[in-house]
């Protein structure tokens, strides 16, 4: 799996359990959807394509600012209960962002 999907994957997870344990929806909600739409967007006219770091570390934010405050949230919430949902994924993330620095 490329690097693109795999954090296309994380983003997916991350917003789905955001969206379904913090806002209590079963589905996405329209500004979930909203957001993951964007998000994977983003992703595929990342500049760096497979050699890119985590977004975090990025040193291009090409997130608009309202964009990037609603991924704040969603990272916040679901970045430490991502290890207890999904494991694998989670560490596989942190591993990455290790690497990177």
């Amino acid at each position: 799996m490329s690097r693109i999907a795999q954090e296309k994957r994380i983003v997916e997870q991350m917003i789905r359990l955001y969206c379904r344990r913090k806002e209590g929806n079963q589905d996405l909600c329209p500004e979930c959807r909203e957001l993951l739409a964007y998000a994977h967007a983003r992703l595929d006219r990342c500049p760096f394509g497979e050699k890119k770091k985590t977004c975090r570390l990025c040193p291009v934010h090409c997130y608009k600012r309202d964009m990037r405050e609603r991924m704040r949230q969603v990272m916040r919430y679901a970045g430490p209960r991502m290890i207890g949902v999904h494991p694998v994924a989670a560490l596989r993330h942190l591993w990455r962002e290790l690497r990177s620095r």
